[in-house]
């Protein structure tokens, strides 16, 4: 073999490796549920979050993977002395995926419409504060808000509240069309989304070239795509039970977080007999929590008794207001007119806290007269029948927004619960900026909520994530509904 043969080979093994590594610029990542649609600004599922969120769409402000409000397309904002008007700075040289630049206007644009009286935004509480929306110039918003709102940076940077282009508005749903470092690619239903980089990101440029949310809700099925793999990160793993296999396989991360995923036995207060406080009392007195996590969670997961994280500052500790006792859930039952135990349906979505968790509840509920028809239904099904429509008695459902204790207040949500004093601690809560101040009221809030027994409060999501070993730049934890792709690389 000649000199020149030998040094050709090198050339040749070096630029192979050289691409083998340059490759590693894609990545596909596992997510439990496939969106209704994909634009944030008109759906209440996490779903779509979970793929546009910080990815292709921004808002003016966003949280960041420690829950805290960073600047987003805001590159700045001040606040009047009466903390009534607020001025954002815009970013110069932002364009659309479209190419058409992003102005004041859009922002205009995007605020009205969300808060409008036809509009179709899910979280449009988000916007009540708001009285007028103003272009002062091309790069400079004037937002008035009708009272102060300690949570109005917040707000902003939910995924409801990005800002979207009026030329593209009516068509985010399938082609969404936004400002973010990914540019959508294509949508094979019942399989995955892609998404790939855009190249006339206004910020920095993200490392990953193409990404791909494969939809895959089945439990084993998550397993076995990860070893095989198919899919290099699931950053919410539906199988808790597998995570030892995971953590003693060293070709894999496993990342215990937490959510703001308070995971419900939700309860349709306006629906007889659930209208009843003792029936929701007996309710509450017949979970067994920890029964739950470990059953349908396999250990992980945290007990609540109210609507709140509990890693928050302003947490109380309400489990034991309704303790577990099941003969004290049959007196109750006796008290409000059933002695003979009352017969009702649960309608359970796909994810596994849901299907597994509701077995055990149903059997829970059984042992003191509670007889439960489960009903499986698909994500889709769950929107229109629970969720839009209020058809259901029970149903099993992780609330994944952040800081969400606000949707008890909403005379027309699901839940259908309805409470002047709580309303009014929301309204206080609302127009109160001091954090000690607030945190107070966030604590009355859920003792009322406890106290109610509005729903079956049952534990806090843990945020269970496994990936290659090699990737960095997934969160830990899930301060809002999202798998932001900014930070993400391969490091080997």
């Amino acid at each position: 073999m000649t000199i020149k043969s030998i040094l050709a080979g090198t050339a040749l093994v070096f630029a192979l490796s050289t691409q083998a590594f340059a490759a590693k610029t894609d990545l596909t990542l596992g997510v439990a549920l496939e969106p209704p649609h994909l634009d944030p600004t008109a759906g209440a599922a996490a779903a779509i979050d979970e793929i546009v969120y910080a990815n292709i769409f921004e808002g003016l402000t966003r949280i960041g993977p420690n829950g805290t409000v960073e600047p987003a397309l805001a590159e700045s904002w001040s606040l009047s002395d009466d903390e009534l008007v607020y001025t954002f700075n815009l970013h110069d040289g932002v364009t659309f995926h479209d190419g058409t630049s992003l102005d004041a206007g859009d922002v205009v644009f995007s605020l009205d419409r969300a808060r409008a009286e036809d509009s179709t935004n899910a979280q449009k509480a988000l916007f009540a504060a708001i009285d007028t929306v103003e272009a002062v110039d091309d790069l400079t918003v004037m937002v008035t808000l009708k009272q102060p709102s300690g949570s109005f940076l917040y707000n902003m940077g939910w995924g409801d509240a990005v800002i979207v282009a009026p030329e593209t508005a009516e068509t985010n749903k399938e082609n969404p069309v936004g400002t973010g470092p990914f540019r959508f690619d294509s949508w094979a239903k019942g399989s995955s989304v892609s998404i790939v980089r855009n190249p006339d990101y206004w910020g920095d440029q993200v490392a990953l070239e193409k990404a791909m949310f494969r939809f895959i809700s089945d439990p084993a099925a998550a397993t076995a795509s990860l070893l095989a793999g198919d899919v290099q990160a699931f950053p919410n793993f539906p199988a808790p039970e597998a995570v030892p296999q995971f953590e003693a396989d060293p070709r894999f991360a496993v990342v215990i977080g937490s959510t703001e995923g308070e995971t419900i036995l939700s309860t349709n207060n306006g629906k007889p007999p659930f209208d009843k406080l003792e029936v929701r009392q007996a309710i509450a007195h017949a979970i067994d929590r920890q029964a739950i996590i470990d059953g349908a969670m396999f250990g992980q997961g945290t007990p609540i008794g109210s609507h709140f994280a509990p890693h928050h500052p302003a947490y109380v500790e309400l489990v034991e207001t309704y303790p577990y006792d099941p003969e004290r859930a049959k007196e109750l039952l006796a008290e409000a007119g059933f002695p003979d135990g009352i017969k009702a349906t649960i309608k359970l979505p796909p994810p596994s806290y849901a299907r597994r968790g509701g077995e055990i509840v149903a059997a829970q509920l059984r042992e003191v007269g509670i007889d439960l028809e489960i009903i499986p239904v698909e994500w889709a099904q769950w929107l229109d029948q629970v969720f839009k429509a209020k058809d259901y008695d029970l149903t099993i459902v992780s609330h994944t927004e952040p800081n969400d204790i606000g949707i008890y207040a909403r005379d027309d949500y699901y839940f259908q619960y309805r409470n002047p004093e709580f309303n009014d601690v929301m309204a206080k809560l609302d127009a109160t900026a001091g954090e000690e101040e607030r945190y107070a009221l966030m604590r009355q809030a859920q003792e009322i909520l406890a106290n109610d027994a509005v729903n079956g409060f049952m534990f806090q999501l843990a945020k269970t994530g496994i990936w290659d070993a090699d990737i960095e730049g997934l969160w830990e934890n899930s301060p809002v509904q999202a798998n932001d792709l900014t930070e993400v690389r391969w490091t080997n």
